[in-house]
């Protein structure tokens, strides 16, 4: 299979979204001639005609705006706020009309708009522009959540968003801007609502998401050098919770540990944590745990940013206490 970094991956889904259906159009901030953000809508500007590729005033209130109005009479925008940190400035009309339009008009209108925005720290970009604030919109309800962690993943969900009849917050995760892997040049989607075993184990569940996979991956090889064997289970998507496959796996290792680099207090890790507790309590033989960011604004020092972000050092640790 060949292998796509994850721009070139969501570059690739929005350019055979666009083809495959003349409703879906791009917009948000340098989204045309400039590319993106991070490079993803590069080239596609040049590639359909500026009705499809539209560039916005700085403005997260206006693009927002647009998109729902937009959705609402039959077209499919795909708009890009560049950093989930900036979703404050258009949070009234998240909060009270992109939620809500399609249950308060009792159905008998669609909403199809994707948001994709970029999340997470790593790149030094400091307190406003490196936040992880998924647990914000998984407390809408009317929203949906997905949090792609591979170039696979990416291509897959954003295709699946872009064609669902609902809203959908797509967060993309700055360090994984450049990691590879491979990618089918067959059509594809990959369902919401669906969890993947990154890697199967008997010993330890670890619960994760985004950009977390790696790194719990990356504790998972470690372990397995002690003779701990950890599953790592990828949620993809937050809102719809695949609650099946998270319940299974702590079923059969009896332990759970979840990482997120978003805070603790109020996390979405606190949501998935109360899930196993109500309902796989008997199969539990430790405490669930917990690993994540502390409750501190991001810092900008790349030494004080290192320390902020979950590590693997930090899974090895918390998964040799619950064993």
């Amino acid at each position: 299979m060949r292998e796509l970094t994850y721009v070139e991956a969501l570059n690739e889904a929005l350019r055979e979204e666009l083809i495959r259906d003349d409703r879906v159009f791009i917009s948000g901030e340098d989204v045309g001639p400039y590319g993106g953000n991070l490079g993803v809508t590069k080239g596609l500007f040049e590639e359909f005609d500026e009705r499809r590729i539209k560039d916005t005033p700085i403005s997260e209130a206006a693009i927002i705006g647009l998109a729902i109005g937009a959705a609402a009479t039959e077209l499919r925008p795909c708009v890009e706020i560049m950093f989930v940190d900036f979703m404050g400035c258009c949070m009234e009309q998240i909060l009270n009309q992109m939620s809500k339009l399609r249950y308060m008009f009792g159905g008998k209108i669609k909403l199809p708009l994707v948001v994709r925005t970029l999340g997470g720290a790593g790149l030094c970009a400091a307190a406003q522009h490196s936040q992880s604030l998924e647990v914000f919109f998984t407390h809408i309800p009317g929203l949906k959540v997905v949090m792609p962690a591979t170039p696979y993943d990416a291509k897959g969900l954003l295709k699946t968003s872009i064609r669902d009849d609902n809203p959908v917050i797509f967060i993309e995760h700055m360090l994984l801007t450049d990691m590879k892997g491979g990618v089918p040049e067959d059509d594809y989607t990959v369902p919401l609502g669906e969890a993947e075993i990154k890697r199967l184990g008997k010993d330890v569940t670890i619960v994760t998401w985004s950009y977390m996979v790696h790194v719990a991956l990356k504790a998972a090889e470690r372990l397995a050098g002690e003779g701990i064997d950890t599953e790592v289970v990828d949620l993809r998507t937050l809102t719809p919770l695949d609650e099946k496959t998270v319940l299974d796996s702590v079923k059969k290792t009896s332990k759970a540990l979840i990482l997120h680099e978003a805070c603790k207090t109020a996390g979405f890790g606190a949501e998935v944590a109360a899930l196993i507790a109500d309902k796989a309590f008997d199969y539990l033989d430790a405490p669930i745990k917990r690993v994540t960011a502390p409750n501190t604004p991001v810092p900008f020092s790349p030494v004080l940013e290192s320390s902020f972000m979950p590590n693997e050092e930090d899974v090895v640790k918390v998964v040799r206490e619950i064993i």
